[in-house]
């Protein structure tokens, strides 16, 4: 069973295999309709694509962060399509970075489904191994997919916001853990929400961190030594990530499970959600 990180070689060894599922996440914010036609370009073979806006996100509302959750019902209904229940191993993909794929992989484990990784370099690492490509539609019937949401895995607003209140951030007993770039988190250059910064005595850890230059995750040794520098001596169970929408904090909890850091939560609303309430705090600067 692969729970993290899978390599190309070892995907491609289980091609056409009926337990296995393979989904394609790639997908760009600034053009939504670009990882669908990605893969229509070319995928790997009989990977169908989940797209993160109708596939992993909910409906946006006034008080939500740009990717909310899907409802457990609905997301249970997409797994299913996609033809996975509980012999399934999954194994998500995006063009490298690991952060759409492993949206997917945290929704999986969130409700129930721990046979479930990401392909190591995504699509670009499946290219530079010169692995087959295909053009052909994937067909997968659809399975019955049961349900079993872990509510311990996540953290809202409120949750966050009386942390803060109570001192906790600035105490460490709850280790807010931000993915985005330094310079969205100082509010240096914010381009995506409308109020630049980070929640005060939120820790910088960008997602690019967990990556070579190749767009692959670092060794686990060395992932740990850079988690161990962040969460300064606190258990894994104390950090929270986030980032702007709940999507990348997803990659930095995959490392933190490459790493062998386990327990670590979601705060799904993230950056965008907590800036709704502008009676929230906000901190700019390192």
């Amino acid at each position: 069973m692969f729970k993290t990180l899978i390599e190309p070689e070892q995907l491609h060894a289980h091609l056409g295999e009926a337990d296995w599922a393979i989904l394609d996440c790639r997908f760009d914010l600034a053009r939504p309709t670009w990882g669908e036609a990605a893969w229509a370009a070319g995928h790997i073979p009989n990977a169908l694509y989940a797209h993160l806006d109708r596939d992993l996100s909910g409906a946006h509302t006034a008080g939500t962060g740009r990717h909310p959750l899907p409802a457990v019902s609905a997301l249970a209904s997409t797994f299913a399509r996609f033809g996975i229940d509980d012999s399934v191993q999954v194994v998500a993909y995006d063009q490298s970075p690991g952060v759409y794929a492993a949206r997917l992989w945290w929704l999986l484990r969130w409700l129930g489904h721990r046979r479930v990784a990401v392909l190591n370099g995504g699509f670009a690492a499946w290219e530079q191994a010169r692995l087959p490509v295909s053009r052909s539609p994937a067909v997968r019937a659809p399975r019955q997919f049961t349900p079993a949401a872990a509510t311990d895995m996540l953290v809202t607003s409120a949750e966050v916001a009386a942390a803060l209140a109570a001192g906790e951030l600035a105490s460490a007993a709850m280790v807010l853990v931000d993915a985005r770039s330094a310079e969205r988190f100082t509010g240096e250059n914010e381009t995506l929400d409308a109020v630049a910064g980070h929640i005060p005595g939120a820790r910088s850890h960008p997602f690019a961190l967990n990556l070579d230059s190749q767009g692959r995750f670092l060794p686990a040794a060395q992932l740990r030594r850079a988690w161990e520098r962040t969460l300064r001596g606190r258990p894994a169970t104390a950090a929270v990530a986030m980032c702007g929408s709940g999507v990348t904090a997803c990659q930095n909890l995959l490392a933190l499970e490459t790493a062998g850091f386990s327990g670590a939560r979601l705060y799904a609303g993230s950056w965008s959600e907590w800036i709704r309430d502008p009676a929230r705090a906000v901190a700019r600067g390192a």
